[in-house]
Order: C-alpha cells, then sequence, then structure tokens
C-alpha cells in the first residue's frame, strides 16, 4: 500500500500584475489586475513506505510547491494528496506527527539553546518515550558524529554540524516520512558524506521514506533509487534512476592513453568525436543509442595501441544539461 498518493495534484497562484507609469499606478490603487501562475499541473504519483525518492527538476518547477503540499503546508487548488492515510491540509497536527522536515535554508533549531536542550524540547513535543529518546540521541551522536557540539549553543556550530543537528531534530521522534528540501547546501564533502551514510542507515533499519528535492545530483546518485523530473509544474519521468539514465543519456565516453610511437594519427567513425586531451591521452565520445561501449573500445584499439583506458557514462547531470539545453533552444526557436 502507498504512503504517499498524490492525484490530478494542481496548485495556481494569484500574482498581483504591476504596470508601468503614473497613470497605470493610480488605476491600480482603485482596482488590481491580477495573473494566475500553475505552480503544479496535474502531477499524479504514489509512493510506497521505505522507498528513497528523488524529487528534482530547473527552479520554479514546482518542487517545493509540492513538497508544502505533501506536508500540509499548502493547500491545493485541485487534486487530491492522502500521506499515510489523511489528508495532510486537513489534518496538519496529525500529519506533523508522522513526518520530518529538513529545508536547508530554513533552521528548525532554538537559536540560543544547546542540542540537549533542544532535544528535551521536541522529546516533549512530540511525546516520545524515554528508551525511544535516548536510543534515538545515542544512535545520532554516533552515525552524525556529533558527541563534540551536543552542548554548545547553535550559534557556535558550523554549518556542517547545524545540518547535523536539523537532521536528527527531524528524526528523532521516528517520523514515517523524511522531506528534504536542498539539505546539503553549502556542505562540505565530509558533511555530506556523514548525512548521505545516515540516510541509508536510517532508511534500511526503520523503513523510512525518504523525499529529496535537491541540485545536487550527487546526491540523488548517492541517496536515490528512483526519479520523478517535473518541469513547469508538468511531471516529465517517474520511475527507477537506472532507467532514466537509460532513457535519456545519449553519449558515453571513452577516455584512453594511448603509445604514440605505435599508434596512427587519425580516426574516423561516424558518430564519434575523438578530442585530444594531453600527449598519449585522447577522449572518444560516442552515442550509446549507435554504439557500444565494446564496440567503441575494438574500433579505438585498431587504430591506437591503447596502454588503459576507461569508459564514462553521462551522469544524471549532464543527461539533465541536455534535457533542459534542448527545452531552452526549442524556446529560443519558438
Amino acid at each position: 500500500m502507498s504512503i504517499i498518493e498524490a492525484k490530478n495534484l494542481n496548485k495556481e497562484f494569484k500574482v498581483f500584475k504591476r504596470n508601468t507609469g503614473f497613470v497605470n499606478t493610480v488605476k491600480q490603487l482603485f482596482k488590481r489586475e491580477y495573473t494566475i501562475k500553475k505552480a503544479v499541473e496535474d502531477i499524479s504519483f504514489s509512493i510506497d513506505k521505505g522507498e528513497l525518492v528523488g524529487y528534482i527538476g530547473p527552479n520554479g518547477a514546482g518542487k517545493s510547491t509540492t513538497i508544502k503540499m505533501l506536508t500540509g503546508i499548502l493547500h491545493p487548488t485541485s487534486g487530491e494528496v492522502i500521506v499515510n492515510g489523511i489528508v495532510p491540509h486537513n489534518n496538519r497536527k496529525q500529519n506533523a506527527m508522522n513526518i520530518g522536515v529538513v529545508f536547508g535554508q530554513r533552521s528548525q533549531l532554538y537559536w540560543d539553546l544547546p542540542m540537549l536542550d533542544a532535544y528535551q524540547l521536541y522529546k516533549k513535543m512530540y511525546k516520545i518515550d524515554d528508551e525511544t529518546f535516548k536510543r534515538n540521541i545515542d544512535f545520532f551522536t554516533e552515525v552524525l558524529d556529533m558527541s563534540e557540539f551536543l552542548t554548545r549553543p547553535i550559534p557556535q556550530l558550523s554549518l556542517g554540524q547545524k545540518m547535523r543537528a536539523e537532521f536528527s531534530v527531524a528524526l528523532l521522534h521516528n517520523p514515517d516520512i523524511l522531506y528534504l528540501d536542498e539539505p546539503t547546501i553549502g556542505l562540505d564533502v565530509l558533511a555530506k558524506k556523514r548525512i548521505r551514510e545516515a540516510l541509508k542507515v536510517i532508511n534500511k533499519e526503520h523503513k523510512t521514506t525518504v523525499i529529496l528535492t535537491t541540485h545536487d545530483m550527487d546526491d540523488i546518485e548517492e541517496i536515490c533509487d528512483r526519479l520523478i523530473l517535473i518541469d513547469e509544474g508538468k511531471l516529465l519521468f517517474d520511475g527507477e534512476l537506472e532507467r532514466f539514465k537509460d532513457s535519456y543519456a545519449e553519449d558515453s565516453v571513452v577516455e584512453f592513453i594511448y603509445d604514440e610511437s605505435k599508434s596512427e594519427n587519425s580516426f574516423e567513425a561516424d558518430g564519434i568525436t575523438i578530442i585530444d586531451i594531453e600527449k598519449g591521452k585522447k577522449t572518444a565520445t560516442f552515442n550509446t543509442k549507435q554504439y557500444t561501449s565494446a564496440a567503441v573500445t575494438r574500433l579505438l584499439m585498431e587504430k591506437y595501441d591503447i596502454i588503459d583506458f576507461s569508459v564514462k557514462d553521462s551522469n544524471i547531470e549532464d543527461i539533465l544539461r541536455k534535457i533542459y539545453d534542448k527545452k531552452l533552444g526549442a524556446g529560443c526557436r519558438s
């Protein structure tokens, strides 16, 4: 059974239309004109318990608006949202007890309190029993490496320490669902690694459902099994991460090192582009619909005495960039 159901979800905003000029400004004092902005348009998806889902798209695609409807902050214009058997915007308190939320640009930590005191506050708020509370504090202290700053006030924590604290607070009451909106923004490599590893452990042990919205595609690659892609409020793709790569990846690259003294200087093959990287090193870019990596490697070995080589498939960021570039180009032509 699905833990999250979104059916034909729509969200529209009324935006005040500003006209320039003195006369128009005076008119607007008496009569305002508005335009309708469709932030989310007829989106449907279902998410099962324990899934790790990346919810991605360009800026303004409708990602945060969707998350706010799932958390109950926003009321849909039309359509239906069911989370854990309840309608979030009609049962906000009940919904809040079942979810955890981490917004990378907003804090839920109490500014003047050290973490140990903040935990006590959240213990009472979520009515967490003593055994669960102690077990979770010990778990997060270890897995997020928090022991050194538990007694420090929040203003004394680094950005990475604050984000680890945000994660622990959001998960303290063992929520069924965790919503993450840009959770690793601005973090260093080590802080990102700790958070990613913690998410995998939590998901494995508690079957916590994770919905991740981010522009960091490394987060998606490391954490998620499923991808939902939206743009201009519309659903473009919903499926397994590997299926997304198979469906949209067009190019792969073979990078190779070769012995120049034993190799031919020229290489020509339709659909394969050779680029010099440095002395004795080249890349061959090819279309995956036309060639396999093995076929390209065989062709290269006929012309070059290859010492070493590696195949690099397109990652999610490369694929998304091409999708957005094509869309931008189509928009420019229209």
